[in-house]
């Protein structure tokens, strides 16, 4: 199996070559497949220079015909399929009838115990002493290096002093797939690769996998020839075997012609996989043929495995600070912007900290028709043509390109500004968009070769080779601005949906002010009515008794003079009353609350006092459990109290005795009062009226008042962030019950 010519090569047929099944290996070393009980199914073509036995005569054998009693009894023991895996473990080293020497490499795939002889020139097993002296020294000095690339240099000349490599680079790959050279270890005759790029196309995706699932690869002399597995198709799968973990798996042919145009004859491959994908690799180049042994390699590929946890961790750490630094702008906006009714004027508050939110050069706010823009942006037309154009595609969630005229061709007109797009809609239904630009960041990319000389001029035929050349190659990119990092756009997409929930609060907030605003007008109408009504009554009094006082004035009949005259005082002093009860009742909505701890066993006391004169002679029973002490204004509370106290002794009239009581009881966060009675009580479907302004569920002459007392107390326990309601059974008695927060309330009357 000869390596083809240059001229022979086909890479248009890269991405389907079967890289896992060769059908061959490299002939430093021999391979047998075995059985489960270690019969030879396969072995390579190179069996009989390495081994002295024809591969074809050693088909059916046990293996211990193959390489000699001693080592078969000693490898049977370690091929054991229950003490294997699927990636190659050392097994010891062997030496065969003919004196030649092997490590043994041994796993299990497909059902196939793989057998792996490489040949060395020690008797000695490989000596893993020196892999913890490396290791050790790589860690201490880890702790040394903050950054990504100052490990991945120190990595480089690790790898480099252990494997004698004339270059050894670590390259990382973007997210196009390109990789570029961010450290480099080399001998002083070789060329430096020192930030250059080598494009996707170098690297087929299929590869890329195998490099995923096999993290290391060594390749001796890429002037090998391979050696082919005998027979070609595995009697036991009836197909060609897979390789994939195979220490000596042949490699493409395209790859190996890619050496050779490189200058290199030797190479080994680490990969960096950091958090299942792969970050990059480590290469390693050598202008003439190199073995690397079994336990360097083991301590390079070590290595690779820690420095891309040590990538990780960094990478990691970065992105938990970035994403706090975007939170907190994030925070901080949205904070402001409940300062004011108008959300568009919010929006145009914080144009500096949308700026930093996303590290953009310049904002635009669209709202319908119109604009307002911070920093550098297109002009107003230029906006207005974007956003319509972001309606239209149906663009209804954060939309961004780090090239805009790609997707936009108007774009091209303002690349210097715009070359970059975020675009946030903040509305459902409107043309509503907070857009972010970013400007065109032009940048030299310094190839590693022409990258598009892969490509096949107009014309040409389609059969391609590895590029030639390696020289340096320069590209000048326009058109691009900095990528968007993943955290700003899922960081936009969360503020996107707390706009929408300072939009949606805020529309609530609308509706509720406007069904307030609503039920206001009607009570306004109520109350005007109310008053006028219950005004009229006294001033008709006040008005007729007059007259019949003035018809009356020769009259020498003086009790009904007086009686005229104290009808007259008594509708005076309940007209005087309704407007004082009115103007506490507009003053409970204006006056500040002056919060302080109250007594409220003390506050009751204080009520009762006062009510003695209204008492009179009656007999009131008042059972007044312990109160608690709660905090709110002393002189509202007291009124209320007051009104409640009263009502039950107004509307107990006739009961002897009258029995009054007044508990408390824990609520949860509030402290629940109660004040019941035994009085005439009231029908419950009128509950709902009972503390509106002027809403009585009497007459009148049945039980004096203004119809102001209740509401009064309503309007006091709200402002207090509590609620009343009452109970009642007509004919037997009342409740009437209020809350009051446990919690302290300022002087505005919310909590503190």
């Amino acid at each position: 199996m000869t390596q083809a010519s240059p001229d022979q090569l086909d890479i248009s047929s890269c991405a389907s070559e079967p890289i896992r099944t060769p059908g061959g290996i490299q002939p430093h070393g021999f391979m047998l497949t075995l059985s489960p009980a270690l019969d030879v199914l396969q072995a390579s073509a190179n069996l009989l220079p390495l081994a002295g036995l024809a591969a074809e005569a050693a088909i059916g054998l046990p293996l211990a015909a193959v390489i000699g009693k001693a080592c078969g009894e000693r490898m049977a023991r370690e091929l054991a399929t229950d003490k294997l895996g699927q990636r190659p473990m050392y097994l010891g080293t062997v030496t065969l009838g003919n004196d030649r020497h092997f490590d043994v490499m041994g796993h299990v795939w497909d059902g196939l115990v793989i057998a792996e002889f490489e040949a060395v020139d020690r008797a000695e097993p490989a000596d893993f002493r020196h892999l913890y002296p490396l290791i050790t020294d790589f860690l201490a000095k880890v702790g040394e290096q903050a950054s990504i690339p100052a490990l991945t240099e120190l990595a480089a000349h690790h790898i480099r002093s252990v494997t004698g490599y004339g270059r050894v680079m670590v390259y990382r790959f973007d997210p196009d797939g390109h990789g570029r050279v961010m450290a480099e270890a080399k001998a002083p005759d070789y060329d430096s690769y020192l930030n250059q790029s080598f494009p996707a196309s170098d690297i087929p995706s299929q590869a890329r996998e195998l490099y995923l699932s096999s993290p290391i690869r060594v390749i001796q002399n890429a002037d090998y020839d391979a050696s082919p597995l005998v027979p070609e198709v595995n009697p036991a799968t009836g197909t060609r075997n897979d390789l994939t973990y195979a220490a000596l798996r042949s490699v493409s042919p395209v790859h190996l012609q890619y050496m050779r145009n490189m200058g290199t004859q030797a190479s080994m491959s680490v990969s960096l996989i950091v958090k299942g994908k792969l970050w990059g690799l480590i290469g390693c180049h050598n202008a003439a043929p190199c073995a690397v042994s079994v336990e360097k390699r083991t301590a390079c590929e070590q290595l690779g495995q820690i420095l891309a946890l040590c990538v990780e961790s960094r990478e990691d750490s970065a992105e938990l600070q970035f994403r706090l630094d975007v939170r907190r702008i994030m925070v901080e906006i949205l904070g402001r912007l409940t300062k004011s009714a108008d959300f568009i004027d919010n929006l145009r508050g914080v144009s500096g900290e949308l700026l930093r939110f996303a590290r953009a050069g310049g904002v635009a706010i669209v709202a319908d028709e119109r604009i307002f823009t911070y920093g550098d942006t297109p002009d107003d037309a230029a906006i207005r043509d974007l956003s319509t154009w972001l309606a239209v595609h149906g663009h209804t969630e954060v939309f961004h390109t780090d090239e805009l005229a790609a997707v936009y061709p108007p774009a091209s007109a303002f690349l210097h500004n715009a070359s970059g797009l975020l675009a946030l809609p903040i509305s459902r239904i409107h043309q509503h968009y907070l857009l972010w630009f970013r400007p065109e960041m032009i940048q030299t990319v310094e190839w590693a070769g022409n990258p598009y000389e892969k490509e096949a001029a107009p014309g040409a035929p389609s059969r391609l080779s590895p590029r030639q050349s390696f020289a340096t190659w320069r590209e000048t990119i326009h058109g691009h601005s900095l990528p968007w990092h993943a955290a700003e756009i899922e960081m936009t997409t969360e503020f996107r949906t707390a706009l929408l929930g300072i939009a949606l609060e805020r529309a609530e907030q609308m509706a509720e002010l406007a069904e307030e605003l609503g039920r206001a007008n009607k009570e306004l109408e109520a109350f005007s009515y109310s008053v006028s009504h219950d005004l009229r009554a006294p001033l008709r009094h006040i008005a007729g008794f007059s007259d019949l006082l003035l018809e009356s004035a020769g009259s020498e009949d003086v009790a009904l003079r007086q009686r005229f005259l104290k009808n007259i005082k008594e509708s005076a002093r309940l007209a005087g009353k309704l407007v004082d009860d009115l103007l506490s009742f507009s003053q409970m909505g204006r006056a500040a609350l002056r919060p302080t701890s109250i007594d409220m066993t003390d506050l009751v006391s204080g009520c009762i006092d006062k009510l003695g004169l209204e008492i009179g002679q009656r007999r009131v029973d008042w059972h007044i459990d312990r109160l608690p002490v709660v905090q709110g204004d002393p002189s509202f509370l007291h009124l209320a109290m007051f009104n409640l106290l009263s009502n039950a002794v107004k509307f107990t009239n006739g009961r002897d005795p009258a029995v009054i009581r007044i508990w408390a009881e824990d609520a949860g966060d509030d402290i629940a009062f109660h004040v019941a009675d035994n009085g005439a009580g009231f029908n419950r479907d009128y509950v709902h009226k009972l503390f509106g302004v002027f809403q009585r569920l009497h007459r009148m002459e049945d039980f004096q008042g203004t119809g102001i007392g209740l509401a009064n107390v309503r309007r006091i326990i709200e402002r207090h962030n509590g609620r009343v309601w009452a109970d009642s059974i007509l004919g037997e008695g009342a409740t009437f019950s209020f809350t009051l927060p446990k919690q302290a309330i300022t002087e505005q009357g919310t909590h503190a």
